[in-house]
């Protein structure tokens, strides 16, 4: 566990005993086990320890998002709706045990995996303390997860930062951006520099009407740099979405980008070249799909 861990942190203020996994002792003196963002499969024999044995808090409406990531997912996909559950952890499989509580979140609009991911912390911690002081009743009540909506959330894998201009629409990027942005800033190839895009925006809220869209639309990857706005305008697979700032070597504003290198090769209104347009480096299927919902049978 590392040190910097706040749970590490209130243990030592609190005098709590801190046991390194796996070697975490006998448990047979504690009631229930509590894990929260664990990621390791739990043997039978330590959940057996426990007489009301190990409960799960997943920032999911389980079935919905198993698996590593759930908040990302729930942001990157879109969903207006998320919450928490409790559930009884079971051996050899994640995320499946019967739910002991739940409660629905709704997803704010334009929302980042951060904030959402508070929200959601939030909600877990008043959620387990209801469970614990309930937890007979809570264990004789509990149910088991539908078979319908199974989804699973993967792990993020760097890969998944590469935007791919031709393939991606504007509402995909703009999730994957509150989605990753934060964590991991969304990339792409410039003249065979890599650049690392800070602060991506809806072209719209730029722009305004269709209009004024239609005026720059061209090949995938093409940049336009809007001076009033100073946003660097990019086209994708269905239209536009605007770059505030960037990083190549250093941080840049749109303005910066333009000044110091774009506008060497484009003036506002010329035509395409590929050589100046924002690209993509090839990418493995396998990680290039790894972002994709997927259906689990349970």
């Amino acid at each position: 566990m590392p040190k910097e861990l706040p749970v590490r942190k209130y243990a030592k203020q609190h005098k709590i005993v801190v046991h390194e996994w796996p070697s975490v002792g006998t448990c047979d003196q504690f009631d229930v086990g509590v894990v929260v963002s664990f990621g390791r499969l739990l043997p039978e024999d330590l959940i057996l320890q426990f007489p009301y044995g190990i409960l799960n808090v997943h920032p999911s409406l389980l079935p919905r998002w198993r698996g590593p990531a759930p908040v990302f997912h729930t942001i990157l996909h879109g969903d207006k709706v998320t919450g928490v559950t409790v559930m009884k952890v079971r051996p050899k499989r994640f995320d499946v045990g019967p739910i002991l509580m739940q409660e629905k979140l709704s997803v704010p609009p334009e929302c980042t995996a951060e904030i959402l991911g508070a929200m959601l912390a939030e909600l877990g911690a008043k959620l387990l303390l209801l469970t614990l002081e309930a937890l007979p009743s809570c264990i004789a009540n509990a149910r088991e997860q539908p078979k319908e909506g199974a989804t699973f959330a993967p792990k993020l894998t760097s890969a998944l930062r590469w935007i791919r201009w031709t393939e991606q629409n504007c509402k995909q990027i703009i999730q994957l951006h509150r989605a990753l942005g934060k964590r991991m800033p969304l990339q792409t190839l410039w003249m065979g520099h890599t650049l690392r895009l800070l602060d991506i925006v809806e072209a719209h809220t730029i722009l305004g009407t269709a209009e004024n869209l239609m005026q720059y639309k061209t090949n995938a990857g093409s940049i336009h740099y809007h001076k009033d706005s100073n946003t660097l305008l990019v086209h994708c697979q269905d239209g536009l979405v605007g770059v505030k700032a960037l990083i190549m070597k250093k941080k840049l504003s749109a303005a910066d980008f333009y000044n110091g290198y774009l506008h060497q090769y484009v003036s506002f209104k010329s035509s395409d070249n590929a050589a100046w347009q924002f690209q993509t480096p090839k990418l493995e299927v396998k990680e290039k799909t790894s972002v994709q919902k997927k259906e689990i049978g349970v």
